[in-house]
């Protein structure tokens, strides 16, 4: 079984001062770098459809309203390896054309290069599922991709 388009495909990261935060069509992905050691007890998360609050170790890293909805119930964090915290909001809205250019409404937001490759992977992302039988993973897009590319669901098949 081949792995999902977007493991094939990379990842366009945002960097931030905590760690970084990227996106595909259906989620926003939140790694914060934590100090070596720490435990699941040490943080506190709270996952809201608009607003995300992280701290660690009583000090607060991250607060504020996303960018845009997310599924409450089905946003997790992690910890892995006790130094990496992992956050994955599921977007409510998952089409190509909703590329996130920040992560909260007024902070961490993607430069335009950054931005323009993030809409760029999703345009991509979206061919692919359109498209399954063909590998888009190599692939390079130009042209009309912003908010999502071009729509051919109107041509017939």
């Amino acid at each position: 079984m081949s792995a999902p388009f977007e493991e094939r495909s990379g990842v366009v990261p945002c960097g931030t001062p905590w760690g970084r935060w990227y996106q595909t069509l259906e989620e926003v992905f939140i790694e914060v770098q934590v100090p070596p050691g720490t435990r699941a007890k040490d943080v506190s998360c709270s996952l809201q459809s608009r607003r995300v609050a992280l701290s660690v170790c009583g000090r607060e890293v991250l607060q504020g309203k996303l960018f845009d909805s997310t599924i409450a119930d089905e946003g997790t964090w992690t910890l892995e390896d006790r130094k990496l915290i992992r956050i994955v909001l599921m977007k409510t809205n998952r089409d190509a054309g909703n590329c996130w250019t920040s992560l909260l409404e007024n902070e961490y937001a993607a430069d335009p290069w950054v931005q323009d490759q993030m809409q760029r992977k999703l345009t991509l992302e979206r061919f692919q599922r359109e498209n399954p039988g063909f590998d888009f993973s190599g692939a390079e897009i130009s042209g009309n991709y912003s908010k999502g590319g071009p729509d051919f669901s109107s041509l017939e098949k």
